[in-house]
């Protein structure tokens, strides 16, 4: 049940933290419509969040008829481990890469991109359809699904902050317009660092576990390793166009492009490849990050 409250302590710190920003730019009745505000958003997340995922990236359903290997994959180990059959949608891109979302495994979607059906070869997608059911397994699609949606309203929240303050947001009150102030750029500041601290604090675990239960369902390590040497090496040179927001969803680490030095472990939502594949075989990965 470590999921369940996961996923209550970060709507409580979203309602929170928009009524400390409502507070910040419009004293009592700003904070009053922040917790409106903040009602809408937790119903939308809890309800909604795997929708907006899977619109965001253009995500389409496809029948058996369509993609009958990654259907016959995901039906023998749905059947195996008892878990009801997900949606399966492919997005749009060459771009591989995929993930799982949903809020409990009866209302849970795995996509796959157009690019990782053509890359991988049928040991290695069922390899990374099992992670993504391990997601679901797991139960951990609801809070990744509801941190998308928390991380992305908290840098949205901060991006109208920074206008407010351009355009003169702290003006005309006759409250303390100081402490105001350094108070609402005080949550422009911490308000992208929560979001990010969010992405970090749940997916790094969470893909370890998923790997590890991918793994245990089809008996066959090698072959999600397999995957994930190759989805590393193609996604470098065909980068996947994300959100910041739902970078953490994905199997492999999206926007890799915009990692860049010493800094790019520090930022990254996902553990090393290398890593995930020492863990999976036993031995170092063959490349290095």
């Amino acid at each position: 049940m470590g999921n369940t409250f996961k996923t209550a302590f970060l709507l409580t710190a979203l309602t929170l933290l928009l009524m400390l920003i409502g507070r910040a730019f419009g004293g009592e009745n700003g904070m009053i419509i922040a917790l409106a505000i903040a009602v809408v958003m937790n119903f939308v997340s809890y309800f909604y969040s795997d929708k907006i995922a899977l619109a965001m990236y253009r995500a389409q359903p496809v029948t058996r008829e369509q993609l009958p290997k990654a259907y016959a994959a995901v039906e023998r180990i749905t059947q195996k481990i008892g878990l009801p059959m997900p949606k399966i949608y492919v997005i749009p891109t060459e771009s591989p890469n995929a993930f799982a979302t949903g809020r409990n495994p009866q209302h849970a979607s795995v996509a796959v991109t157009h690019g990782i059906l053509e890359l991988l070869n049928d040991e290695e997608l069922e390899g990374v359809l099992a992670h993504e059911l391990g997601h679901v397994n797991n139960r951990d699609i609801l809070i990744s699904s509801v941190a998308a949606t928390v991380a992305g309203a908290i840098t949205m929240l901060a991006s109208m902050g920074r206008w407010a303050m351009i355009f003169g947001g702290f003006g005309g009150r006759d409250r303390e317009d100081r402490g105001g102030g350094l108070a609402a750029l005080f949550m422009l500041i911490v308000a992208p660092i929560a979001a990010t601290l969010i992405q970090l604090a749940i997916s790094r675990s969470r893909e370890y576990q998923a790997d590890a239960t991918g793994a245990k369902f089809t008996g066959n390590p090698y072959a999600l390793a397999s995957a994930l040497q190759k989805l590393d090496a193609y996604s470098r040179r065909i980068p996947l166009r994300a959100s910041p927001s739902t970078a953490h969803l994905f199997i492999i680490q999206p926007l890799l492009g915009m990692n860049a030095g010493m800094f790019a472990g520090l930022f990254s939502t996902h553990p090393p490849i290398a890593k995930r594949i020492e863990r999976l075989t036993g031995r170092p990965a063959e490349f290095t990050q």
